[in-house]
């Protein structure tokens, strides 16, 4: 494979959730996650203390042997899903607008607010007015002002402000390179996790918007390939069905 920068060693607990986030459902038994540590030698025990401290944390459940994915994380393992076949729908050119409602949030609840706007693919443009293109087909629930509106100014140069796009398509294409190596199983699975976080910061803007020769969609047609090779042979060594 080649060498591409910050793709993360993984711990006992990345590795447990990775390969969680990969199942559907997302339920697989001991030891099953036993034989992913193996993958990267990370002792039994190390996986199992990984297990029970996710399980304290709220991370997981423990039900007949099995570990499962709680409801938080079944929804981020829902939003990882859909950053792989997007919902979109024709852009008309309009705006969503989000316009913060308090003066002053705790340090948490900013965080927490935070995060959200990002999961929902906007970005902030001042403090407290976040916006993008109204081009996603999912419902926009926050506490905030929200319109609708266009920009007085090119709306790509906004958009490329906004977004750091040539960063974006950068690692994409380093990524798809690398899928087309077929590394073996251990770095196969580092690999995987990797574009899936990448699709996930995908801003995915109307393809006006967007960079000549953008490879969004190259790069998600490649990754499907893979992953049927990929979930398929990883499924054959952890021994289960």
């Amino acid at each position: 494979m080649p060498d591409i920068s910050g793709l993360r060693p993984l711990t006992a607990r990345s590795a447990v959730l990775s390969t969680l986030l990969g199942a559907h459902p997302p339920r697989l038994p001991a030891r099953g996650l036993v034989r992913v540590g193996e993958l990267f030698d990370i002792a039994e025990g190390t996986i199992r203390v990984a297990l029970s401290r996710m399980v304290a944390a709220g991370d997981l459940v423990h039900v007949n042997g099995d570990y499962e994915l709680t409801a938080r994380l079944v929804s981020r393992q829902a939003r990882q899903d859909a950053s792989r076949a997007p919902a979109v729908r024709p852009w008309s050119g309009e705006w969503e607008i989000a316009v913060v409602r308090a003066d002053r949030r705790p340090p948490a609840e900013r965080t927490a607010f935070r995060q959200t706007m990002a999961e929902l693919r906007l970005a902030e443009l001042r403090e407290g007015t976040w916006l993008r293109p109204a081009n996603l087909a999912r419902p926009l629930a926050v506490d905030c002002v929200l319109l609708l509106g266009r920009p007085g100014d090119d709306p790509a140069a906004l958009a490329a402000t906004l977004w750091n796009l040539d960063s974006w398509a950068t690692r994409a294409r380093q990524l798809h390179t690398a899928l087309d190596e077929a590394p073996a199983l251990p770095a196969s699975f580092i690999l995987a996790a990797a574009v899936l976080r990448h699709f996930v910061a995908d801003p995915l803007l109307p393809e006006s918007l967007l960079p000549a020769a953008w490879p969004g969609e190259a790069l998600r047609s490649r990754y499907e390939d893979f992953d049927k090779t990929f979930q398929s042979v990883l499924r054959t060594h952890l021994g289960v069905d």
